[in-house]
């Protein structure tokens, strides 16, 4: 199940279990330095932020050619953008200062790590497990002119963008969809539209003036429910052997595709 869904909301899954696990550690950090009269909810607070503040930096500035100089688009993390080890780094630093300059926080401090670091590290590696035994769905779709196509039938690694036409951040990311589709050599993009018709698809490529391969029709959304995904657009990326690799939720940036298709690769 790639997405959580919470009410109205579709969230990542993945995300959903990183919250869990901060609000484990949260608890934990809590109940350990209660008894010493000591609160690590500001600390843990803090070590989440500056790890989040340096895992983006640190992705923007490996990618720095997909940004503009300070620039918003630093701040717009819904790509995903973070490279982890920097900020877990940075937070582990920090951590270590804060536990040698007061030695009450120490214990609680060490047990909310173990503990809420515990929960998402195996929950991360079961979830990831399961992701990687998914395969590319055995599922019919439709080209534009009504041919029938399947995803199994592509050799090599694949991209495959589940939109549709009325979702913003759909159409926000289709131009860098389109250059990855005229750059990428030796990766497979499909673009597969959710629900919609011919026409209405048709319309929108002329108004944004957008040319795409690869469009394929979902009248029934299946592949989003074959995946267990039910948030606009998602993103799955496959081996060359058919398993799903990894997969994004929500609107892709340039850096955040070139990333996900070296990994890929």
């Amino acid at each position: 199940m790639l997405s959580t869904e919470l009410g109205f909301l579709a969230l990542s899954t993945e995300r959903v279990l990183a919250a869990l696990a901060f609000a484990l550690a949260l608890l934990v950090g809590w109940l350990a330095g209660r008894g010493r009269n000591v609160s690590i909810v500001d600390l843990l607070s803090s070590l989440l932020l500056l790890a989040l503040v340096v895992a983006r930096l640190s992705f923007v500035l490996f990618y720095h050619e997909h940004y503009q100089l300070f620039s918003l688009g630093w701040l717009d993390i819904r790509d995903g953008g973070f490279l982890l080890w920097p900020g877990l780094l940075a937070a582990a630093i920090y951590a270590g200062w804060r536990a040698w300059q007061q030695v009450a926080v120490r214990r609680p401090l060490l047990l909310a790590s173990v503990v809420g670091g515990g929960f998402w590290l195996l929950s991360l590696v079961a979830f990831s497990q399961l992701q990687h035994s998914q395969q590319v769905p055995e599922l019919s779709f439709y080209s534009l002119a009504g041919a029938p196509l399947q995803l199994t039938d592509i050799e090599g690694p694949m991209v495959v963008n589940i939109w549709a036409t009325w979702c913003p951040p759909c159409r926000r990311e289709m131009p860098v969809l389109q250059q990855a589709q005229q750059e990428q050599d030796g990766v497979t993009i499909v673009l597969v539209n959710a629900g919609e018709s011919t026409a209405e698809i048709a319309h929108f490529l002329t108004s944004q003036g957008l040319e795409l391969d690869n469009l394929w029709r979902d009248p029934d959304n299946a592949l989003g429910l074959a995946v267990g995904s039910r948030a606009l657009p998602t993103t799955l990326f496959y081996h060359s052997d058919g398993s799903l690799a990894d997969a994004h939720l929500g609107e892709l940036s340039a850096a955040g595709l070139q990333r996900a298709i070296q990994r890929l690769r």
